[in-house]
């Protein structure tokens, strides 16, 4: 058993980092709310899902997730041959807290007409009690090719669910589930913004309250509200969702101004998911020492959770008719 060092600094702290990814054969995931500092480090940033992917498809031994919890999570189901380590397991997420597993099973034996429709941000258990696993950039797609007359239970996002629901027409039972971060947003103090900037263009994530999502230009995923970024012909962007997203748009767009929307006093911190502040460069460093904290997952329930976000990736890439949604 490795002895209990304490972590290098400075630019020995990357060193290390550095030779132990080799040595461990390792890849490093970061997802866009992340601190800049492991942005700049991993192989790959990006969306939840996207990553995962991209971890499947190399020859990594393991991967290294720095992110949250149901993340690594994803990661472990889609790569079951691969370690996967997740640098600090209490980080975790509340709409994953909202939706208890129990209680989300008793919801479904409730309404045994309607097919669950849940948002990936939730646990192992959850998507494995789900149909179709959706993100927030393809949760549009995936819907309208869910006929019209299926009943749909969304969870646990009711925020994403409602903006789907009203963009749609679509009658949806949503689990009462929010992003702590995303309903910190405060319609006041991003007016006032508005003001200071009364050009510039509001992009949302759809996980924000509606009082948000009204105001906003462009909705979209962390990718989309990122390639937004890239396609405005303004110079000015507030952007409503985590902050750290930022850090991508100011390097490929140092000539462009992006604002952070406010949280509910204007100057608070609340804007952060403090759950993905839980990960450091520190934890990461012991994480790809000692590789833990380590994802196990029980096969039987990864097997039954990879259904719902086999079915997902394949309504994504338009690979299942309508016809076929009693399959799935």
């Amino acid at each position: 058993m490795t002895a209990p060092i304490k972590p290098p600094v400075g630019d020995e702290l990357l060193a290390e980092i550095d030779r132990l990814r080799k040595e461990r054969n390792a890849v490093i995931l970061a997802h866009y709310y992340q601190t800049p500092d492991i942005q700049d480090l991993a192989d790959y940033v990006g969306d939840s899902l996207q990553l995962s992917q991209m971890a499947a498809e190399t020859d990594a031994d393991v991967i290294a997730f720095c992110g949250v919890k149901f993340m690594a999570d994803t990661a472990k189901i889609l790569s079951p041959e691969k370690i996967v380590v997740l640098p600090d397991m209490d980080a975790g997420c509340s709409l994953e807290d909202s939706c208890p597993p129990e209680k989300f099973r008793k919801f479904r034996e409730a309404h045994p007409d309607h097919i669950a429709l849940t948002y990936i941000n939730c646990s192992t258990e959850v998507k494995a009690l789900s149909d179709i696993i959706v993100t927030s950039s393809s949760a549009e797609m995936i819907l309208q090719q869910i006929p019209p007359e299926q009943k749909i239970i969304f969870g646990p996002d009711r925020h994403l669910g409602g903006y789907l629901s009203r963009k749609f027409n679509r009658e949806m039972l949503l689990w009462p589930g929010v992003c702590i971060v995303h309903e910190a947003f405060s319609e006041t103090e991003l007016m006032k913004l508005k003001e200071q900037y009364p050009g510039a263009p509001i992009a949302a994530h759809p996980e924000c309250p509606p009082s948000i999502i009204d105001h906003a230009d462009y909705v979209g995923s962390t990718s989309g509200i990122l390639q937004f970024a890239k396609t405005f012909p303004g110079d000015t962007l507030i952007v409503a969702t985590e902050p750290h997203i930022i850090h991508q748009m100011e390097k490929a767009l140092p000539e462009k101004n992006f604002i952070g929307a406010p949280g509910a006093d204007g100057n608070c911190s609340c804007n952060i998911c403090p759950y993905m502040a839980l990960n450091t460069l520190e934890k990461l460093y012991v994480a790809l020492r000692d590789l833990e904290p380590r994802i196990e997952i029980e096969e039987e329930l990864r097997v039954k959770a990879k259904r719902s976000l086999d079915a997902m990736l394949a309504m994504a890439s338009g690979t299942i008719g309508k016809g076929d949604l009693g399959k799935v």
